[in-house]
């Protein structure tokens, strides 16, 4: 190329003759001419096609690399055992060849993905309220004194970029509803699409192409909001970019200044907080100012939420005769009159509640550990054993139950358990509760055990007062300690001869 250039510059520009270059370069007229008349600025060179002994066998080495590619590494032939697998279906040329083969075929792989493939993508543009994009991140924070391990479900806007992220103990069903109900409320409505992985919370099974089998609760939830779900393709997250680069976002912007917390609900609090003082600060990469002035204009566009989903997944349980249903590694306590019958179990993020025959029994706080070898708890009430207490009074003395009574409840149980009857005496006391307000008789049994009355009549009239009192409401008369007459009677026997006027009486 350095000697076309000089030719080049003394032909045109020096006026050099073609018989004078040809004696400086020492190529030939023609070759000179050839260059200089069709204004060639870099030479090119025509390689001639040379048949290979390989060529016969071209698409039968293609198809199997192809295939090789599938399988795992260690499982892949080499290019040594490919030589020899062709060697006998006749190939008679030499490994160097294969080699060769080899090394562009897997060239050529690598600028067809580089072109077409993982490394080209196309710009998306979203119109206000179209779509919404959700995704599960993994961070850490301190709870309670504890540094924990948390599932945080990110929730983004596509048109006006506005961002919501709620911390949850688990990736499940529950946590997923409440995750997308939060988030419909913070970001002042739901847009008409939503843009998911697929998540196991969601679909049942991948199918082929766009085909999912989606969980009925999800679907449930899709039907109840009113959006579209779709679910991007399988190791495909630039699908949903927008909220992949978010989580990665979040976890150097909020998390790494995060402060400690009591709870989980005071964490979500502050993330909340947060995320909308980070609207304020960040702009918008396509639109004039911030993501708070873009949400401010997406939200007429946005479907609004109406009544929350209820968000719970519901297990059918047998209650034990000992009035317990088991979830996870905890139980918890049943009313009596259910034991040995099955029962509907509803989880929920934050509780369980428990249900029959059209009805809610109780509810208790849901207890999620995830510390691997810790034994499981058990969560008692103790009004729910208070029908199997009243035919076994002796149970109250080490009932487990009981051993979380109020405590003047506790001592009240130490009077009476002193003498013969005792047991029976504080049953009939504790199950005052199934008829009264369990305030009222606490407030009972503190007044008595003031008085130093510690007995179940006592209880009883104290009770009564305070139940009479509070029906009639009529205001407490204030009377002083001594009551004076404004009018004296005057004694006057005279009044008597009235009655005996002419009045026949019996004899």
């Amino acid at each position: 190329m350095e000697l076309l250039s000089v030719i080049r510059r003394w032909h045109y520009r020096d006026h050099v003759p073609i018989r004078e270059i040809e004696r400086r370069t020492r190529l030939s007229r023609n070759t000179i001419r050839k260059y200089l008349r069709a204004e060639t600025v870099e030479p090119q060179f025509k390689v001639a096609e040379r048949p290979s002994r390989l060529d016969p066998f071209a698409e039968k080495l293609a198809t199997w690399l192809a295939l090789e590619t599938s399988k795992s590494r260690k499982q892949r032939r080499t290019g040594r055992r490919l030589h020899v697998d062709l060697v006998a279906l006749g190939y008679d040329g030499s490994y160097g060849r294969v080699a060769a083969f080899i090394r562009n075929w897997k060239a050529e792989q690598q600028r067809a993905r580089q072109t077409t493939g993982r490394g080209v993508f196309v710009p998306l543009r979203f119109q206000p309220g179209e779509a919404f994009q959700f995704d599960w991140g993994e961070d850490w924070a301190v709870i309670g004194g504890r540094r924990v391990k948390l599932q945080v479900a990110h929730t983004k806007l596509s048109y006006s970029r506005a961002f919501i992220l709620r911390a949850y103990p688990l990736q499940t069903h529950e946590m997923l509803f409440d995750a997308l109900t939060e988030a419909f409320r913070v970001l002042g409505g739901v847009p008409r699409r939503g843009i998911f992985d697929n998540m196991k919370t969601a679909v049942d099974r991948v199918g082929p192409g766009k085909v999912r089998q989606v969980n009925l609760r999800f679907s449930a939830l899709v039907s109840h909001y009113l959006f579209e779900a779709e679910f991007c393709n399988p190791a495909a997250g630039w699908e949903k970019g927008q909220i992949e680069k978010t989580v990665q976002d979040a976890r150097r912007q909020i998390w790494q200044e995060m402060p400690h917390f009591p709870d989980l609900a005071s964490l979500n609090v502050w993330l909340e907080a947060r995320c909308r003082e980070r609207w304020t600060i960040l702009r918008h990469v396509e639109l004039p100012g911030s993501l708070a002035e873009a949400h401010a204009a997406e939200v007429p566009h946005l479907m609004v939420p109406g009544r929350p989903f209820d968000g719970f997944v519901e297990h059918t349980k047998r209650v034990s005769p000992t009035c317990l249903v088991q979830f996870e590694s905890n139980r918890y306590s049943v009313p009596a009159s259910f034991a040995n019958r099955p029962v509907s179990l509803r989880v929920y993020p934050d509780r369980l509640v428990i249900a029959a025959e059209g009805r809610i029994l109780c509810e208790h706080p849901r207890i999620v550990e995830r510390s691997h070898g810790v034994p499981g708890r058990t969560i008692y009430d103790w009004r729910h054993y208070l029908a199997v207490l009243q035919r076994k009074p002796g149970a109250l003395r080490n009932g487990a139950p009981f051993s979380e009574l109020p405590e003047a409840f506790r001592t009240l149980q130490t009077h009476l358990l002193r003498r013969t009857g005792g047991d029976r005496e504080m049953v009939e006391i504790l199950a005052l509760v199934l008829q009264h307000d369990e305030q009222a008789v606490l407030c009972a049994v503190e007044l008595a055990l003031e008085e130093g009355v510690a007995t179940k009549t006592h209880v009883l009239n104290t009770l009564h007062r305070l139940t009479d009192a509070k029906k009639t409401g009529a205001p407490r008369l204030d009377a002083p300690q001594a009551l004076v007459l404004e009018r004296e009677p005057q004694a006057d026997t005279g009044r008597y001869d009235a009655l005996r006027g002419e009045a026949r009486h019996a004899s």
